[in-house]
């Protein structure tokens, strides 16, 4: 069984709705990283040296590569990170190998199967 790695720089009262969506694609289950910080194009406003933008979260999924797409455009939809700039950024990348997922690999096998 291969894998991806969803990431997803987010902001913060947005990370349940995402975490729902993708659980409902095919996500069974991530990481949240919280109180991350980032810059985008234009440079963070402040104000006496404290940032008035909001706070973000970091969602990782290990996700299965079948379902990986899927689940990367449910976010998406859900974060309205195409429509709303400033929003959040997601992508995935390539899992070589993985431990520690044996108890997800068998209820995504069936899933799996029943995709194809």
């Amino acid at each position: 069984m291969h894998f991806k790695m969803i990431i997803v720089f987010i902001e913060d009262e947005k990370t349940d709705e995402i975490m729902d969506a993708a659980r409902q694609a095919g996500a069974t289950g991530a990481t949240v990283i919280n109180n991350a910080r980032g810059e985008g194009l234009k440079v963070s406003k402040t104000f006496f040296g404290l940032s008035l933008e909001t706070q973000r979260d970091v969602i990782l999924f290990l996700v299965e590569e079948h379902l990986s797409r899927h689940i990367l455009e449910e976010i998406n939809r859900v974060g309205e990170m195409d429509s709303k700039p400033g929003t959040g950024i997601a992508f995935q990348l390539d899992v070589e190998d993985a431990v520690g997922v044996m108890s997800q690999a068998q209820e995504l096998t069936q899933d799996v199967e029943e995709l194809l």
